[in-house]
């Protein structure tokens, strides 16, 4: 399987679900890189504060968080 960073453009090559692809213009690039950014520096944070059923959900809502943050952007 190929790799793509996720502003690529060809990051829906061999998709599956994606059937129509839609090209991000720069700024949509650049809020895409944002919301990953800040979003992977707040799970390395929780990822600090040890283990626990809290965190875990903490860390798995800040990743669907994310989802839908990128679903917009890319929709």
């Amino acid at each position: 399987m190929t790799e793509f960073n996720s502003t690529d453009d060809k990051r829906a090559t061999n998709n599956v679900m994606r059937h129509q692809y839609k090209v991000l213009s720069e700024t949509e690039k650049e809020q895409m890189q944002t919301v990953k950014d800040k979003a992977l520096d707040l799970h390395e944070y929780l990822s600090s504060f040890g283990a626990s059923r809290e965190l875990s959900l903490a860390r798995t809502k800040l990743e669907e968080c994310v989802m839908w943050a990128v679903k917009d952007i890319t929709g």
